[in-house]
């Protein structure tokens, strides 16, 4: 972790400097990677703050700091340079690169990993889609950031758990069960007219012909358990399918339906305990949250005054269950169309007595998709959507995810279907699984070769000296950066940047450097080199659930 190590070395120089001026103040500077066209490694703001503080022209408190740097940490440093109005710009020793690499082929797919991070449980729930049809493109898009955010924790040695909230109470479950009962009806011979408000897909009349096929008798028939075990089926396949599996599968059932001896259920129970900690009132007949105490824009409703629980209130349940479960964080991936619901959901865990951090809500947009720049006409067995499974199918699951994942949670995502599908650079996902198995055929070829030195202890990696090489490593160094900022943002999109990145560097690098040469030491450094760039590919790849195939 070359930036992080850099950081920590100059962290003590830097406060070291402020107490010789009399100052105690932490100073909270920045080490990013300097921008292409400069010639440099990294790019520090910290003479600019110190600035402020001891009340000096930047440039020449950057001159000051350079001075006591490259002097405390000759070894990490190879140059140091000020720019502009005061930055500091760094070039570390090749050493420190080499050292680095040596790191990656020695801890390959632990490589920035960690057994165990702080024994912090996490709860990912996502994709919780409503059991009354088939997941749909935005649900997808759900699915892959939220298991490759789960892929991510779980590599920083987190105690990670993956969750489906099944709603499968309420209204909208007895509209699905009438809508193939009316189905299985109309099948038998009934004629009886189909509603506009029930579900018009054919996968409801899939589950009716089922039925029908069966010769089940209508008054045995429990067509909502039916109707969600049908669809349920086919949720878990076509999830399956797309590389994402839970640890477990929560329905609202539990906390809504179920009763304990006393014949309360646990919605009733939470609603009891807000009241008794006047985090609930009465009004009107209704009970009544008072969220507004925690932020929220207006109280919102548990109870109505007709009787009936609201969403909040089983959310709420569902919520202190977690909690009760021993998680530590909670992640929920929501829809942008929930925006509204985060600061009253958050008002929840502060009144069930955790703070709103231990809470993490990530919206996500939905996906646009697209045909040669074009928007995309598919045809949909749903009746309203086009469905995670056409797409998969016509496009792949790696291709899928990757795309998926191109932008952050909170861009909105154009998906265009005849791109994803081409086997050429202009793909992202080809362009970078094209790496690996240009990779593996390299060092396939290698093999005949029986002067290659395979001991790392016996490489001269010294002999990787070229610009090209020189920021392959750093690229692959870089892998520890991803994995932090993807944890600081809640973000997996930032890897699969990183590696659209490390497949240019590294076509770059072949272009210029020719791996298998009559140099056999010259040859065997580039061949660990080449080892290291499948190594953090394949591992970058696998957080995002996308294979790494050696050959294409």
């Amino acid at each position: 972790m070359i930036k992080q190590d850099l950081k920590n070395a100059l962290n003590d120089i830097f406060a070291k400097y402020l107490r010789e001026q009399g100052i105690t103040d932490s100073l909270n500077f920045t080490v990013e990677a300097a921008p292409k066209n400069i010639g440099a490694d990294f790019a520090l703001n910290a003479a600019m703050l110190l600035a402020k503080k001891v009340k000096k022209n930047p440039r020449a408190v950057a001159r000051e700091l350079i001075d006591v740097a490259v002097k405390e940490i000759p070894e990490l440093i190879e140059k140091a340079e000020i720019a502009g109005a005061g930055f500091i710009n760094l070039c570390v020793k090749n050493e420190v690169l080499y050292k680095e690499l040596e790191k990656i082929l020695k801890e390959k797919d632990k490589y920035g990993s960690f057994s165990e991070n702080n024994k912090k449980k996490i709860l990912v729930e996502f994709v919780s889609a409503n059991p009354t049809g088939p997941l749909h493109v935005g649900h997808g898009r759900g699915a892959a950031i939220g298991d490759s955010l789960a892929r991510i924790l779980k590599y920083l040695g987190y105690d990670v758990a993956k969750e489906y909230y099944l709603n499968d109470v309420g209204n909208q479950m007895l509209v699905l069960a009438k809508s193939v009962e009316i189905r299985f009806r109309r099948l038998k011979g009934e004629k009886i007219d189909f509603p506009l408000d029930c579900y018009q897909g054919s996968y409801i009349v899939d589950i009716a012909r089922r039925l029908v096929s069966e010769n089940r008798d209508i008054d045995e028939i429990n067509f909502k358990y039916e109707a969600v075990k049908g669809i349920l089926s086919e949720i878990k396949k076509d999830l399956k399918d797309f590389a994402v599996e839970f640890d477990s599968w929560f329905s609202e059932g539990e906390i809504a339906v179920d009763k304990d001896k006393n014949g309360r259920t646990e919605v009733d129970k939470i609603c009891e305990y807000l009241l008794a900690k006047d985090a609930a009132y009465v009004k009107d007949g209704a009970l009544w949250l008072a969220s507004t105490k925690f932020g929220d824009d207006k109280d919102r409703v548990l109870k109505r005054s007709a009787g009936g629980y609201t969403y909040l209130a089983s959310d709420i349940a569902y919520h202190k269950n977690k909690f009760e479960r021993g998680f530590t964080k909670l992640v929920n991936l929501w829809g942008t169309d929930h925006h509204g619901y985060v600061a009253r959901i958050k008002a929840c865990a502060q009144m069930l007595g955790y703070s709103k951090e231990t809470l993490n809500v990530i919206l996500y947009q939905l996906v646009s998709l697209l045909r040669n720049g074009k928007p995309a006409a598919m045809s949909t067995r749903s009746g309203e959507f086009v469905t995670l499974k056409e797409v998969v199918n016509e496009v792949g699951k790696d291709a899928c995810r990757f795309f998926f994942l191109l932008r952050s949670p909170d861009s909105q995502l154009e998906f265009d279907l005849e791109l994803a599908k081409k086997q050429s650079s202009e793909n992202p996902v080809f362009y970078v699984q094209y790496v690996n198995a240009r990779c593996s055929s390299i060092i396939g070829q290698s093999k005949a070769r029986s002067d290659i030195v395979a001991d790392i202890g016996n490489i001269d990696f010294s002999l990787l000296n070229t610009k090209e090489e020189r920021n392959l490593i750093k690229q692959l160094a870089a892998f520890c950066d991803t994995l932090a900022l993807s944890e600081k943002t809640m973000s997996p999109h930032y890897f699969a940047v990183y590696l659209t990145e490390l497949a240019d560097i590294y076509h770059k690098f072949y272009e210029k450097c020719r791996v298998l040469t009559d140099n056999a030491e010259l040859t065997s450094a580039r061949l660990k080199l080449v080892e290291g760039v499948m190594i953090i590919i394949k591992n970058g790849l696998n957080l995002l659930g996308v294979s790494s195939p050696d050959k294409m």
